[in-house]
């Protein structure tokens, strides 16, 4: 049986859950990741997360510069995707309430 591409990274996720501080997660990306690789990432999560704010493409690419090639990929996958893009901003939501508190 083959490996799809995400099972194969699966030590690289394991290595990523084992950083700590953000400090470290600037370090591990710096060294594993290209600038440009690190700009996408970092694009396609902020789009991800204005898409949930209610905000629209026009808004979005004019804030990220992001194409609306890359905003439509970002929504298909926060609304059918596996799930990971809600998970985390769900997460980050419900820790700026328990920060709120």
């Amino acid at each position: 049986m083959v490996k799809r591409p995400i099972d194969a990274a699966e030590p690289l996720f394991d290595a990523i859950l084992k950083l700590t501080t953000i400090e470290e997660c600037k370090a591990f990306f710096d060294d594993l990741c290209t600038i440009k690789e690190i700009q996408d990432l970092s694009q396609r999560y902020d789009v991800a997360c204005m898409l949930d704010q209610g905000k629209n493409y026009q808004e979005i690419s004019r804030s990220t510069g992001a194409s609306t090639a890359t905003i439509c990929r970002v929504n298909k996958c926060l609304n059918y995707g596996s799930l990971g893009y809600r998970l985390i901003l769900d997460r980050i939501k419900e820790g700026k309430e328990s920060n709120d508190d």
